[in-house]
């Protein structure tokens, strides 16, 4: 699956993710203290997730999900986007 990120220092970027479950929060253990990204969205496709959402530490989750949908992840990826709580 492919982890898109909003906002923070690596904005507009991508990355594969193995699993089959986003972590909630990337990096998922980064033992230093360090802010992390946080899960908003996850976009499906007949069951299987093809990406996940995340945004920057200081980004507010109606801004997250403004920027996606400006951005047309879930008409790229061709699946189905649900909020994540």
């Amino acid at each position: 699956m492919h982890a898109l990120f909003v906002g923070g220092t690596i904005d507009n970027s991508e990355l594969d993710l193995d699993g089959a479950e986003p972590p909630h929060r990337y990096p998922p253990d980064t033992g230093g203290g360090q802010s992390r990204y946080r899960l908003h969205a996850i976009g499906k496709r007949d069951d299987e997730i093809v990406y996940a959402v995340y945004g920057g530490p200081d980004i507010a989750h109606e801004d997250v999900q403004r920027v996606s949908e400006e951005r047309e992840y879930a008409r790229r990826f061709e699946a189905e986007e649900t909020i994540v709580g």
